[in-house]
């Protein structure tokens, strides 16, 4: 029988298993998901609008950063930097006034524009940081965990070297490496924190895939016919997924604290870029002094952080049934 004819039969064959399964029900009209459910239960949590409100309005900042430095009575241009006005006054370290909201830095740059613009670096970061972690780490562990054998030894001994590495020391490690002449870069930062952000990612997604790839539905899909593939991208994927999103969400909060970190410690981002880890590194000999030099940018950072924290929770509380 040619693939023509039996191609229609094990698409009607598996719609019928993933309706009664509960996965894919494309075609019943008030049926459950377990998307669907999670959905309903997070509309109800106000934690969720709370992350949501604080992650939109951050994204929408490192988009265009223009829209809200464009009120303020200083300069929109944060490189733009004067230690000196015309009437001769140093504008240094000025502290937060009506025509400098934040005050000024060392260079005599107005604070709130440089706090704004500082939102795009770790939006990008955290965001592209795991994207890439993610795309790494479900590919690998997914084809482990479905296909086992060898591939799966190598790829969990794998895994446990990179686990037995600290993060922040790999990290610190090869950004100095391949940015040896401290040129370093965003895209050093993200291709190095990716790299080695995949390990949990892809050891909570084997997990969930060999325990999805023993259920009744993937058995009934194997029976007529569907081959691994469609097995693993229509029927597997979308039930072992869940964990990897809670853990992917929560994940970008920790890459955004981990790329400040590395900025804080003088191994991550380098001037002329401008990153709230590097205004915070400039205001640690300062905080007595200068103390809005060390809030706002700490501010920004922790409600960024929080955000997808919170994102993060109220996601597995959703997609958790025993914790609704």
């Amino acid at each position: 029988m040619s693939d023509d004819l039996v191609e229609p039969h094990v698409e009607r064959a598996e719609a019928i298993v993933e309706a009664q399964a509960g996965g894919d029900i494309e075609g019943l009209e008030r049926a459950a998901s377990l998307w669907g459910d999670a959905w309903r239960e997070l509309r109800k949590r106000w934690i969720f609008w709370i992350a949501a409100g604080l992650i939109s309005l951050f994204t929408i900042m490192a988009a265009v950063p223009q829209v809200f430095v464009a009120p303020s009575p200083a300069t929109h241009d944060p490189r733009e930097c004067s230690l000196r006005a015309d009437d001769g006054t140093f504008q240094d370290r000025l502290r937060p006034s009506s025509e400098h909201w934040f005050g000024t830095d060392l260079q005599g740059c107005d604070y709130y524009a440089r706090v704004i613009y500082g939102a795009r670096v770790s939006i990008v970061i955290g965001t592209g940081v795991t994207a890439l972690a993610g795309l790494i780490g479900l590919t690998l562990g997914g084809i482990a965990g479905f296909y086992g054998g060898w591939f799966d030894n190598l790829i969990s001994r794998f895994v446990d070297v990179l686990f037995a590495i600290p993060f922040l020391v790999a990290a610190i490690l090869f950004l100095n490496v391949i940015a040896s002449d401290g040129g370093r870069n965003i895209g050093h930062v993200l291709l190095v924190l990716g790299v080695f952000g995949w390990p949990t990612l892809s050891r909570l997604f084997r997990a969930s895939v060999i325990q999805a790839k023993a259920e009744d539905y993937v058995e009934a899909a194997r029976a007529v016919g569907a081959s691994n593939m469609r097995i693993l991208v229509r029927h597997i994927f979308p039930n072992a997924v869940a964990p990897a999103i809670v853990y992917a969400t929560i994940a970008i909060g920790g890459v955004i604290a981990a790329e400040a970190t590395l900025s804080f410690l003088g191994v991550g981002l380098q001037l002329p870029a401008i990153s709230w880890g590097l205004m915070i590194n400039n205001a640690q000999t300062r905080i007595i002094t200068d103390p809005h030099l060390l809030l706002f940018p700490g501010l920004f950072l922790s409600l960024t952080v929080l955000g997808f924290l919170l994102l993060g929770d109220a996601v597995r509380d959703a997609l958790d049934p025993r914790l609704r």
